[in-house]
């Protein structure tokens, strides 16, 4: 019987070390083709054998959503012009948006479920959500799901 695996989106700080190494040790390697896994291992302070162990089990979020649809669930509070800043930033990395609901706001919070199509020229999701995070009102960007 094979067992298929399972995916999770997970946030920075709540990864162990080791996985987080791994994931500098991959940038270093794309940034620098010619520098090799020992070098790049080195810098970071991780053995080889770990990155080789660990190198097809960590990537990061914007690397696996191209041509994919990723649905956020945004909590903000009832603010004019809060989800026109929010759409703003959608747009500004040219991330297609499929579906949007917003809530009746409730205590002056509603919530937001924003499904977006990311294509090639999309930008860094990553960076997209991390900007939504840091708007003035929201309090809380969970990335509900990716799918094809």
């Amino acid at each position: 019987m094979e067992m298929k695996s399972k995916y999770y989106v997970v946030r920075d700080r709540a990864l162990p070390e080791v996985l987080l190494k791994v994931a500098k040790v991959k940038r270093l390697l794309d940034a620098d083709k010619a520098m090799t896994v020992q070098e790049a291992s080195e810098r970071v302070g991780l053995s080889r054998s770990s990155f080789y162990k660990y190198k097809d089990d960590i990537a990061p979020f914007a690397d696996n959503t191209k041509g994919k649809t990723v649905t956020l669930v945004i909590q903000m509070e009832d603010e004019p012009g809060l989800l026109s800043d929010l759409l703003h930033v959608v747009a500004t990395y040219r991330a297609n948006i499929l579906t949007i609901h917003q809530t009746i706001p409730v205590n002056g919070m509603a919530t937001v479920t924003l499904s977006i199509e990311v294509r090639e020229n999309t930008g860094n999701m990553s960076v997209m959500v991390e900007e939504i995070e840091e708007l003035t009102g929201v309090q809380n960007v969970k990335i509900l799901g990716v799918e094809k």
